[in-house]
Order: C-alpha cells, then structure tokens, then sequence
C-alpha cells in the first residue's frame, strides 16, 4: 500500500525576511501625500506576502514522497539461462551393411521394443556368401574324413615295415620312408582341422553380415526420427548412416542449458529450477540440476558451461527440440523481512535532510517516513535477489521506507510488491 506524506516547512524565517525588510524601508510623509505612501506600502507588503506563499508551495511541492511497506515474503537470489528440450537418451540407428531398403517397418512416433525389426536391407547378397562359407566348410570336413583314413593306412604300414626291418626282411629306408608318410598324415589331420575352423570362422562372419540386414531397436523407446524410405540404397562403406532415432522415454526429459562462467559459481546440483517454453506460455515446468558439467564452452569469446535439468513429463507435452527460459534457484530466503531494492537508490533532494545523514554508517541507508518526518536508518541486510533485499537489523514490519520524490498530486502508481 502507498501512502503520500506532504511536509510542510515552517514559514517563519520568510516571514522575518519580510519584517526586516519593511523594517528597513524609512519613509518621509509630506502632509499632502500621506495617503499616497500609505498606499505604496500596503503593496510592498502584498509583494512580501506573495513570495513568502510562493515559497512555502514550493518547500511543499518538494517533500512529497512515495513509499512503499517495509513486508514479511521469500527473498529468491535466480540465474537463469535459455537451453534446449531433449529425451535423457536418444539411441542412434545405424547400418552395418551396404545395399536397398527391402522392407520398412517403423515411422515416426513409433512404440517399438528391444529387437523389433524397423527394417530390412536387401539380403540376397548376403545369403550367397553364407551359402558360400557353408559349402566351403563341408569340402574341409570330407577332406578331414579322407585324411584320417589315410593317416590308419599310414600306420599300419609302418608299424608293418618297422617289424619287417628287425628280422631286415625289407631293407631300412623303406621303413624310414613309411614312417615318414605316417608323419605326415598326421600333421595332415592337424592341417584339416584348423581349415575346418577358419571356414567356421568365415561363416560365422558371413551369419553376422546376413543378421545385420535385419535393423532392429537396440532399446525399448519411441522413434523421434526416421531418416531412410523403401528403396533407399545404404551405403556404410565410410560412414555409418543414421537410419533411425530413438529415445528411451519421453516422459522423463531433460534441459540442456547455458549458464555463463559469471553465474556458474552458484550453481550446484540438486538446485529447484522451473522453465516455460514457448509452446505454452502461461505454464510453468519444474525441474533440478543434475549435471554440472565441466566442458566450457567458448562462443565468440564469451564462455559458457552446460547445466543438465532433469523434468518430469508425464503427458508428453514438452516435445524434443523445444527452447526452454530457466530459471535455477541458487538461494532462497522464506518468511523473512524484506524491502524493495528502490529504498537503497533515494537520496533526499532536500539540503538540510541529506545533512542528517550518517556519513560513516556501519551498513546501507534507508530513509524511513516516521510521524511524517523523513528519517535515516542504517540497517544490516542479507539476500539480495535484485528486486527486494532481506533485512535483518533495522526495520520492522509495516514501517514505511522512502522510494522516491514527486510533486503533490501526481499520480503514484507503483506495483505492488509480489510475495
């Protein structure tokens, strides 16, 4: 509530100026012109008269004040910042495999699950290697299976000539050269089983590829995105395309905010933060600070850090993309008393007011109206949120703290204070 004080000041030094002034005036009365020196007189003192009320409008016209209520409210010290609206995750979709869309299976704001099938790269090419790789696989089974029986032939045939060559019924290098033979057949066995495990290997390979024609959502989510149309030739040979993206959920979201390096001081994790965005502009998101994150940012030599904002969003009205005004709370003061920052910026205009002044104060300087006098208090302040200051020495609820000067009369249309 604003209440208008006009005070008065006293008009008995005009008043004496006035007096000296007629005091000073000496007339001589001729007897034939008595009346006219009276005459001249009497408008002298009208003169005196109209100056002194004159100035005594004029003192009025300069002590009138507005104020404003010293009130009990919260005190909020803010920062805030513009940033974006995104899904906490959003999972990239990509192709191992090169070649056309065959089939398209999700679009956007699909529900899809872990491993639902969103589309199919033609897989004929594919096919043929695996087909390949198993051919290949069966030839170095059957050539094991021929090479063990070679290796049973082997070994009876030296163990044969061994026995022969004691009795030298054959001579000894014929039993040499069948012990060779065995040796080999042996190591030939090791040879075709280790043929047999790189042809697995390349299948297994092969059954990887053809697998990979099948692009499948690597979590449980929504498609945001959907970058690809039947027909489309993929090409991954140097890049991974990005087929499709998927978040995780949208009813949990997040803001990726920027905050300069002068406020980043006094922001901290689990900080009470609220945004709106330009979607709807009368609602009022709420959300905390979960990530600080350490990685500046440099824009045209100004510096920024990204401030990470947890929101809930149960019915899916913040949308992927959408540029949100934060607001992070860095301190807060409930219930206390508090004035209008405006009280700190008054200076009286009057000479003899700003006299009384304490010049060496312990704290700042209000001007409270007491019994219509304007009367200087120094008080100890608090939070100060730019726009009321926390008080607490000084002031009293309901006390009336001087906000400015204006001429009786005109209009005094201050906002009210917000609680």
């Amino acid at each position: 509530m604003l209440k208008e004080q006009a005070a008065t000041s006293s008009g008995q030094e005009g008043a004496g100026t006035a007096t000296s002034f007629l005091s000073q005036i000496k007339i001589k009365v001729e007897p034939g012109k008595k009346w006219r020196w009276i005459a001249a007189a009497g408008a002298v003192v009208l003169l005196a008269l109209a100056v002194l009320a004159w100035r005594l409008s004029a003192s009025r016209a300069n002590v009138a004040y507005t104020v404003s209520p010293v009130t009990i409210g919260s005190v909020t010290r803010t920062v805030t910042s513009t940033g974006t609206v995104n899904p906490v995750l959003t999972i990239i979709v990509g192709s191992y495999d090169s070649g056309p869309i065959q089939q398209l299976y999700c679009d956007y704001n699909a529900q899809v699950l872990q491993g639902q099938i969103c589309a199919k790269i033609d897989p004929r090419p594919y096919q043929t290697i695996v087909d390949q790789n198993k051919a290949n696989l069966a030839v170095a089974k059957a050539q094991l299976e021929k090479d063990k029986a070679n290796l049973n032939y082997t070994k009876l045939n030296s163990d044969r000539l061994a026995q022969l060559s004691k009795t030298q019924a054959v001579s000894q290098d014929l039993a040499d050269s069948s012990k060779n033979a065995y040796d080999q057949a042996v190591a030939q066995i090791v040879y075709d089983q280790a043929t047999i495990e790189q042809h697995q290997a390349q299948l297994d390979a092969a059954l990887v590829n053809l697998e990979f024609t099948n692009i499948v959502a690597p979590v449980n989510g929504v498609v945001v995105s959907r970058n690809v149309t039947m027909g489309q030739t993929v090409a991954s040979s140097l890049q991974t395309p990005t087929l499709f993206l998927i978040a995780t959920s949208l009813t949990q979201m997040q803001v990726d905010a920027n905050v300069s390096e002068s406020d980043i001081g006094g922001v901290k994790l689990g900080d009470r933060t609220t945004f709106t965005v330009d979607a709807y502009p009368k609602r009022v998101f709420e959300g905390r600070v979960e990530q600080v994150r350490q990685s500046p940012q440099t824009v045209q030599n100004v510096v920024t850090y990204d401030i990470v904002i947890g929101a809930a969003n149960p019915d899916l009205a913040l949308k992927p993309g959408l540029t949100a005004a934060t607001r992070i709370v860095t301190d807060q003061r409930q219930g206390v008393i508090r004035v209008p920052d405006l009280a700190f910026r008054y200076k009286p205009s009057q000479s003899h007011l700003a006299s009384t002044a304490p010049e060496k104060a312990e704290g700042p300087v209000v001007w409270v109206l007491r019994e219509g006098k304007a009367v200087p208090v120094v008080i100890k302040t608090g939070l100060d949120d730019d726009t009321f200051t926390e008080v607490l020495e000084g002031l009293k609820p309901g006390e009336q703290v001087i906000t400015g000067e204006r001429a009786p009369g005109a209009s005094s249309s201050v906002p009210a204070p917000r609680l």
